[in-house]
């Protein structure tokens, strides 16, 4: 009798030790009594009656990814195309997700791939491939409306992938080859109209330059031979002035105006006039006038 009882007391620990239950952080457990649902555990320490209540779900209560199979659609100007979607979702009520639908993830499939094709049934290929924000905004919208009544917060929708066939794929491809091609050209052109801008520009400030070197050199050459000028013709009036300051004699002049007579009478000039007076400097003057026009014709 005492082991029999030890026995039953052993049984009924046993079984109480199995019916306590600790529901983990996220996590939450749908709690169905005699059939019917009954509660919702959440986080801490949970004691069910044994065969009476019975933890009917355990729900994760964590943001969660599920990346759905490629969707086949078709555009508005009649292009079949893939489209492969990920949803970011969340499970706000654990008992709506239990009762709401059966198969959650199977319902929001069917609904992704029949708001897909509702989308980009309203738009032209160029558009579906450029478009992905504003399809991956309303088809958030869609979802998120439609999963409401299943305790089930859509957060993030992404098209992760947009597939056209193989003949729309080469079309595109030889288009952007061809745009490449454009690109260079047009860069080729520029960088050459460009550089010729540039030698142009480099030819004429060389030009420039040398032009100005030549003026330079010009007014440099004319202010050398005007200050020589004038040194020479300065020193001939310090020369004068010496002379005249010597008071020279008449012979002496008569000396001098025989040497001037002298470089005259070298051989090039065809006209030489001596004047009868050649110690009268009037005459002397004259003289020399008509020998050096003469020398000029």
């Amino acid at each position: 009798m005492i082991y029999f009882v030890f026995a039953l007391i052993l049984v009924v620990v046993i079984v109480l030790i199995l019916n306590i239950r600790i529901v983990q952080q996220t996590h939450a457990y749908i709690i169905e009594r005699l059939g019917g649902y009954h509660m919702t555990w959440e986080v801490g320490i949970h004691f069910k009656i044994p065969f009476i209540d019975r933890v009917a779900r355990k729900v994760n209560l964590k943001e969660q990814v599920v990346d759905f199979k490629p969707h086949s659609v078709i555009t508005e100007d009649n292009v079949a195309i893939q489209i492969d979607t990920v949803v970011f979702y969340q499970i706000t009520d654990p008992k709506l997700y239990a009762y709401g639908v059966e198969k959650p993830m199977m319902a929001i499939e069917n609904l992704t791939a029949t708001t897909l094709r509702n989308i980009i049934g309203d738009l032209e290929l160029d558009e579906t491939l450029t478009s992905r924000d504003t399809i991956n905004t309303q088809m958030r919208s869609v979802l998120d409306e439609a999963t409401d009544p299943w305790g089930i917060k859509i957060n993030r929708v992404e098209i992760k992938n947009i597939i056209p066939p193989a003949e729309i794929q080469n079309a595109m491809e030889r288009q952007m080859r061809a745009e490449r091609e454009r690109r260079e050209s047009i860069l080729r052109a520029e960088g050459e109209k460009t550089s010729a801008i540039l030698v142009a520009e480099g030819e004429k400030e060389s030009a420039i330059l040398r032009a100005e070197a030549k003026k330079q050199a010009a007014i440099r050459e004319s202010e050398g031979k005007a200050e020589a000028i004038v040194k020479i013709q300065t020193a001939v009036a310090e020369g004068i002035k010496r002379i005249n300051d010597a008071k020279p004699s008449e012979g002496y002049l008569a000396i001098k105006s025989l040497e001037a007579f002298e470089k005259v009478a070298d051989g090039k000039a065809t006209k030489l006039i001596i004047p009868s007076n050649i110690q009268g400097m009037a005459g002397l003057a004259a003289s020399v006038k008509e020998i050096l026009t003469d020398v000029e014709k």
